[in-house]
């Protein structure tokens, strides 16, 4: 395997050349053009110099990267830092102050439901946030399809339907669905049914 030329070396052997240039020179000077001794020496150190310094810039410049890429190539890399342990996520809780509101509600009251969507058609409830596909169906059983009668939920109707979503429970509260209706029903826009309305979120 061939050792790759080091940037001393090319220097080194830049300046020789220099030297055999400025002894070639000095020799001219001398003995055919008859400059005398010290012009001719004064040339050939002028000579020396120049090109010494122009074959290291021309040659050697060029050099460096690949010596310093090389260089940092073949140095061993620092090991690699242990993964950290991944954090336990935090037990999802939901707000004290809507816990407190709805178990301050001893009478729940089963809202007013429907036997079926009026002629209309049924209200995409999907458009209040935290009432996906799942409660949506959940919510069209129990009687409910329209903007209009979560709006008008007293609390203790929420109470109720927050105790009779399977899986779901005070899930009403926790979103506010019945501000969100609210807004709906009178043909107002929420952020949330923005971007159900554009296709982002179903």
């Amino acid at each position: 395997m061939n050792k790759p030329i080091s940037s001393t070396s090319c220097q080194s052997g830049c300046w020789i050349l220099a030297a055999a240039s400025g002894v070639v020179v000095l020799a001219v000077c001398l003995f055919l053009i008859e400059l005398g001794i010290l012009a001719s020496i004064f040339m050939g150190a002028v000579v020396f110099i120049v090109v010494g310094l122009l074959l290291g810039w021309i040659f050697c410049s060029e050099l460096k990267p690949l010596v310093q890429s090389n260089e940092t190539s073949m140095a061993p890399s620092a090991p690699e830092p242990a993964p950290a342990p991944a954090a336990e996520p935090a037990p999802v809780t939901a707000p004290v102050a809507q816990v407190t509101e709805i178990e301050a509600v001893e009478d729940a009251i089963r809202p007013e439901a429907l036997s079926g969507a009026r002629d209309g058609g049924a209200d995409d409830l999907k458009m209040i946030k935290g009432v996906g596909p799942k409660l949506e169906i959940m919510l069209n059983e129990l009687g409910f399809y329209h903007f209009d009668q979560i709006a008008g939920w007293s609390a203790a109707e929420v109470a109720w339907v927050n105790d009779n979503l399977a899986g779901f429970k005070g899930r009403v509260s926790r979103d506010n669905w019945v501000e969100q209706a609210r807004k709906l029903a009178s043909g107002q826009e929420t952020e949330f049914s923005k971007r159900v309305s554009d296709g982002d979120v179903y």
